[in-house]
């Protein structure tokens, strides 16, 4: 592996070291600002896998022995490590992804600092319960599931990475991480953190690989979970390959999802929600509200205020904390978002701002509004993963709640409206997990995060993560005579 010296040391973290097997495919990893090659890794041997799968099985039966208290001070201590070390996590973060520096270091690594710490908080908690039944009872006990296989996405390689071992910890089991093969660094850095914190040898291993790494793990007889955060094609294969197997899964999938501004919103908090919602990592986020419907009565006006505020916006490199917009995470994701501005114009939105590659190193487009959008046209419907914004007119609620309802994704829902009421009316009726009321994108740890529809299964974060890296077992207790037919 060739590394930059704030760079992990070796392409795997196995068994509580850095592993290489040149044998394994080279993967390029590229500073996405400069389209330069910062680093390279290998992908996972089956001799790698293997390792991994070994050592996790074994440490997992270790920890789940320790009690909820003990592992969860392993947790804690591992937030506390992170934290200390955030500027040059950050770093690493902003070469990895290409995100600027502005944003990783408030984002980033200390969202995963904030999930190992509330669920080492919460580890000593998972208990079960006593069910009367007159003179017998029953009570149940929370165990862990086993190995569980974490697969990431490239926008937020350190937070995903904890997002998910932080509740598979909390319970007893282990993880076995595969970043995505665009930004596979930071979740090296984590495993390494995690055993300086005190996690057994194993309990948390990083393997790198394209999608054979992740099929072999979502298929292993060794694996009992699968947690994925991706695309919706890539949810349904990953989905389809643990079914088969009759394994627990968490799918994290894409959006197209709806923000819905009443004439009565605050126009300033509003254009504020839209950036946040669009062009926040260059608009890298699944759970953007890409399709955001304005009351006709106040569409020029939002119009003429967002291009204001895009005037501040300031590209350069990413690692210049100065600096508030970055690059695709590679070309092929620039030359997609560009391939549906070009759609757009063609299918005859209006463009307002943007809609061009910027003329500097790297793979930076510039955030992009389309306005007079309609629900039929591309951009309208398909997935960007990128800095473009559509705006589409409305004028009454019931019809706008039907068009936000008119997809296949279920991701996430905003509503800016003064009226309370109509807030809480509008949002009970958007077909959405994880929802918003005069604000977007916000994801404390605290609340569950997670899809309906095409969107996604299961939840990630608060306590019902738990709910998805444990399992139930119920004990009857009879205290008298069993009867019997004969």
């Amino acid at each position: 592996m060739t590394v930059t010296p704030t760079q992990p040391t070796a392409s795997h973290f196995v068994d509580g070291a850095y592993l290489e097997d040149t044998a394994g495919a080279e993967i390029a990893v590229i500073y996405p600002a400069t389209g330069a090659r910062i680093a390279t890794v290998h992908s996972a041997t089956p001799a790698v896998l293997e390792a991994a799968l070994t050592s996790a099985q074994r440490a997992q039966k270790d920890w789940a022995a320790l009690s909820g208290r003990e592992r969860g001070r392993v947790l804690t201590k591992a937030a506390e490590l992170i934290r200390a070390r955030n500027r040059s996590l950050s770093e690493l973060e902003t070469q990895d992804t290409g995100k600027p520096l502005q944003e990783t270091l408030v984002a980033d690594a200390t969202s995963g600092a904030d999930a190992l710490e509330y669920f080492g908080g919460l580890a000593a908690s998972l208990t079960g319960e006593h069910i009367p039944l007159g003179e017998d009872w029953v009570y149940t006990m929370r165990q862990p599931l086993g190995v569980c296989a974490g697969i990431g996405a490239w926008n937020y390689p350190t937070q995903i990475a904890c997002w998910k071992a932080a509740p598979a910890l909390a319970c007893g089991n282990a993880m076995i991480f595969k970043p995505s093969e665009m930004t596979p660094l930071s979740a090296l850095k984590v495993a390494e953190i995690m055993m300086e914190a005190g996690a057994p040898a194993g309990l948390f291993n990083v393997v790198q690989g394209l999608r054979d790494v992740g099929a072999a793990l979502a298929t292993d007889p060794r694996i009992a979970k699968v947690s994925l955060t991706g695309s919706v094609p890539t949810g349904k294969k990953v989905y389809a390959a643990a079914a088969a197997e009759m394994k627990h899964v968490t799918m994290e999938l894409g959006g197209k999802s709806p923000l819905i501004i009443f004439d009565d919103a605050d126009i300033d908090n509003a254009v504020g929600g839209a950036i946040n919602g669009n062009f926040y990592s260059s608009g890298q986020v699944c759970s953007n509200g890409t399709r955001v419907f304005v009351h006709k009565d106040i569409k020029e006006a939002f119009l003429s205020r967002l291009s204001a505020r895009l005037k501040g916006v300031v590209m350069g490199d990413p690692l210049d904390e100065a600096v508030n917009f970055g690059p695709m995470v590679s070309e092929r994701q620039m030359e997609i978002v560009l391939g549906y501005i070009a759609k757009g114009q063609a299918e005859g939105a209006r463009l307002v701002a943007g809609g061009n590659r910027v003329d500097r190193a790297g793979y930076f487009v510039a955030p992009t509004v389309f306005a007079d959008v309609t629900d039929d046209m591309t951009i309208a419907r398909e997935e960007i993963f990128g800095p473009v914004l559509s705006v589409l007119d409305f004028e009454d609620e019931a019809e706008v709640i039907a068009r936000a309802n008119a997809t296949e994704f279920g991701l996430s829902a905003g509503v800016f409206t003064r009226d309370f009421a109509r807030a809480h009316r509008v949002i009970a009726q958007l077909e959405a997990g994880s929802c918003f009321i005069n604000s977007y994108n916000d994801a404390p740890v605290e609340a569950p995060f997670g899809g309906v529809k095409a969107s996604g299964i299961g939840r990630e974060n608060s306590k019902e993560a738990i709910n998805h890296y444990s399992q139930v077992k119920s004990v009857y207790v009879r205290m008298g005579d069993v009867e019997a037919a004969f």
